[in-house]
């Protein structure tokens, strides 16, 4: 039975912070289930700690001087074995595994998330007291790149796979922090680890993986070109040939429309006239207008530029006369939660916002809502417009990275051929979004082309099987 170590700083449910959670807490317990004998591997973070019952010791010792200790438990709802990275920088310091209550990255972020990847690579090369060893270490983001890196200083390494879940955050560093962390010094070159005199952690990944992922194809094709290569973007093009993108799968245990907990009622696409209520119980827990003769829009995801929000907000009185609802559901910048909230304010009956982390509440908006926005600037995957096509909620997204790749636009042509999921526009312009969702609510008063679309969009496969399977072709691929 082939043997993954699969490494990421955080998964679902134990910790979560964004879309790399959704993946670290799905596709290592698919792979398992497929026939993998797999081991997950994540920082002791504290609150990990307090949620989880008693973990079981695994192996402590020391390295490069510090000492460290792993313990296991399961994935909860699954039956992935978990290790957890035991040491004070992670397991006695409460809050975000990032960044302190200001929003200020952690100074040590770069001593921690070494840390991580000294102990991955550890472990992959057998260099700790583990009667287990993979025969391929698969590491996420730049949190662990460095763990790729480092397995080549040992002659016998496993296969390495590096998915790029976000090249917009490097993980970088000055010269005097790598001096610090005693990271080889022939790291220090543009050919490794260097980065416009910075020490970049995802270069690790990148630099010596044997292969590296995305988590859709579009965007492993806009991150060879500049800007989405963001200075990367001729490494990347000399690795292509080992460059591939993957979508992301979802749980379809997790969002599933007819037995979701969270719901006031669930349905499926032969009974679509019981998402109504969903509607009317947001509405009335949110105070909207018990309207149900305009769509609802929802939005659920971190209130930041590259969301759009720069889109949104110039043209956010014309979309509330469209006329349409909104809900608004997430935190950011501050500046966008406070336009946002002022205008809620001045529109209480067409329009909320929840400034939160809620899972909960956003799987009751993808219920609820008719339209789900999306209309990012850059989005390497997007899981939230996966979960909306599964619970008939049609995306409106701009044609960028996974969202060109899952959404299909309701042209007369697609309408006509049965194909359409949703609604997307190409330009990045405050105007062309709001003549998407112009082009969506005159649909929406067509309630049978509606419908249709919805269906079609309930029936698309973006499970964590099909992915998965993707993943162990690349796994078991000849070099």
């Amino acid at each position: 039975m082939p043997r993954l170590l699969f490494v990421a700083s955080e998964a679902y449910p134990l910790i979560k912070t964004g879309g790399l959670a959704d993946v670290a807490g799905s596709l290592p317990e698919v792979l398992r289930q497929q026939g993998m004998d797999v081991r997950l591997l994540l920082p002791a973070y504290q609150h990990v700690l307090e949620t989880i019952t008693p973990p079981t010791p695994v192996a402590e010792f020391d390295l490069a001087g510090t000492r460290v200790r792993i313990v296991a438990t399961r994935l909860p709802g699954t039956g992935l074995e978990t290790w957890l990275l035991e040491h004070p920088v992670f397991s006695q310091r409460p809050g975000n595994p990032y960044h302190d209550a200001h929003g200020n990255p952690w100074p040590d972020n770069a001593d921690r998330f070494a840390l991580l990847s000294k102990v991955a690579a550890a472990i992959a090369t057998g260099q700790v007291p583990l009667q287990w060893r993979p025969d391929v270490l698969h590491c996420n983001d730049w949190h662990t790149g460095p763990a790729i890196a480092l397995t080549h200083l040992q002659e016998s390494r496993p296969r390495t796979v590096f998915t790029v879940h976000s090249l917009a955050h490097m993980g970088l560093f000055d010269r005097p922090t790598f001096e610090r962390l005693g990271l080889p010094p022939h790291f220090w070159q543009d050919s490794s680890l260097e980065f416009y005199n910075q020490c970049s952690f995802i270069k690790g990944g990148l630099v010596y993986a044997d292969y590296i992922t995305t988590v859709s194809p579009t965007y492993a094709s806009e991150i060879c070109e500049s800007p989405g290569g963001m200075g990367l973007e001729g490494l990347l093009r000399q690795r292509r040939e080992r460059l591939v993108g993957i979508l992301n799968g979802i749980d379809n245990g997790v969002w599933n429309p007819a037995a979701d907990p969270y719901l006031e009622q669930g349905y499926t696409a032969e009974t679509l006239s019981d998402k109504t209520r969903n509607k009317s119980a947001l509405q009335a827990s949110l105070g909207l207008a018990p309207d149900s003769d305009r769509p609802l829009v929802g939005l659920v995801g971190r209130l930041v530029e590259q969301k759009g929000l720069e889109l949104i907000l110039p043209v956010l009185g014309e979309i509330l006369a469209s006329p349409v609802q909104l809900v608004v559901l997430g935190t950011g910048e501050r500046r966008y939660e406070q336009q946002l909230r002022a205008t809620a304010a001045a529109n209480p009956r067409a329009m909320a916002v929840v400034l939160a982390y809620d899972e909960s509440l956003a799987h009751r908006i993808e219920a609820a809502a008719d339209i789900f926005l999306m209309p990012s600037l850059f989005e390497p995957c997007g899981l939230n417009q996966l979960y909306s096509l599964r619970y008939g909620t049609l995306p409106l997204v701009r044609e960028v990275g996974g969202l060109a790749d899952t959404v299909v636009d309701s042209s007369p042509e697609n309408l006509a051929s049965g194909s359409a999921t949703g609604f997307v526009f190409q330009r990045p312009d405050a105007a062309d979004l709001l003549a998407a969702l112009r082009r969506a609510t005159a649909l929406w008063h067509d309630q049978a082309s509606w419908q249709q679309v919805q269906r079609v969009a309930m029936s698309q496969d973006f499970s964590w099987q099909r992915s998965a399977k993707r993943y162990l072709e690349l796994y078991n691929s000849p070099d």
